[in-house]
């Protein structure tokens, strides 16, 4: 794995029909909200566009947010992140590693920092899920920045 402590992190929050992006800095301090893109038909669809945006910020770790249960246990969006990364390793293998992070209440957070930000409505749909994964990328960067 290249698991290199320089280089972008590519923070991905896994949606049913949405997927948030958000990019690291170069030095993996500060995440922003990046895009958000279509879940596509299959699991290879949302790859390719993964894969390009990897690609085109030379991204060195994709941190894949796990939605747990506010129990820690896995539902059906747990296992569809852990069917993801599995598919993500697979396609990249040594290339570019892929872990899972805890994502449990990053999109509250979220909503909550856009609401009082004064976005409202269809304005706070079309960017939450991008804020969303800077918000689960900060906290893998925060904790990666301990260790």
């Amino acid at each position: 794995m290249n698991a290199s402590p320089h280089g972008r992190v590519l923070g991905v929050d896994l949606g049913s029909r949405r997927v948030g992006l958000a990019l690291s800095d170069p030095s993996r301090v500060i995440a922003s909200p990046h895009a958000v893109v279509s879940r596509g038909a299959s699991i290879n669809d949302l790859i390719g566009a993964l894969a390009n945006t990897i690609a085109e910020w030379e991204v060195k770790l994709v941190v894949v947010g796990l939605p747990l249960s506010l129990t820690g246990r896995d539902g059906p969006a747990a296992r569809s992140a852990r069917e993801v990364v599995d598919a993500m390793q697979g396609k990249f293998g040594d290339e570019i590693s892929v872990v899972l992070h805890d994502e449990r209440l990053t999109t509250v957070t979220a909503q909550r920092s856009l609401r009082e930000a004064g976005v409202r409505g269809r304005d706070q749909t079309a960017v939450v899920d991008k804020v969303a994964a800077a918000v689960m990328l900060q906290a893998y960067l925060d904790s990666t920045a301990m260790s």
